[in-house]
């Protein structure tokens, strides 16, 4: 059974990921930018919500904090996915039927 959770936990990792894991330790995002291998600029577009994560950011949280890659592009993913889903109504498609029978991919 599939659980739904309100739009509103959809959160950007970027400041779940600063509030939960860079002010916490003290780390400035030049300093975490520097830990994790990537540029400031880049840590701080993700932090502040500008940027969605890629996995590999993912995994560099996920070596540095120990925080679960796929937790963090699941909600990557949950936010996504609330923001299409928010915008469903000017998305226009012509509802396709049934396949026709023999039609199917193997």
């Amino acid at each position: 059974m599939a659980i739904n959770l309100h739009t509103s936990f959809a959160l950007h990792p970027g400041p779940w990921l600063r509030r939960n894991f860079i002010e916490p330790y003290g780390l400035t995002q030049s300093d975490a930018a520097a830990r994790l291998g990537v540029t400031r600029v880049a840590l701080s577009n993700l932090l502040n919500g500008k940027s969605a994560l890629s996995p590999e950011m993912a995994i560099r949280f996920e070596q540095g904090f120990g925080v679960s890659a796929k937790t963090l592009l699941r909600m990557q993913a949950a936010h996504d996915l609330a923001r299409a889903q928010s915008a469903a109504k000017d998305i226009k498609v012509s509802r396709i039927g049934p396949p026709k029978p023999g039609m199917m991919a193997a």
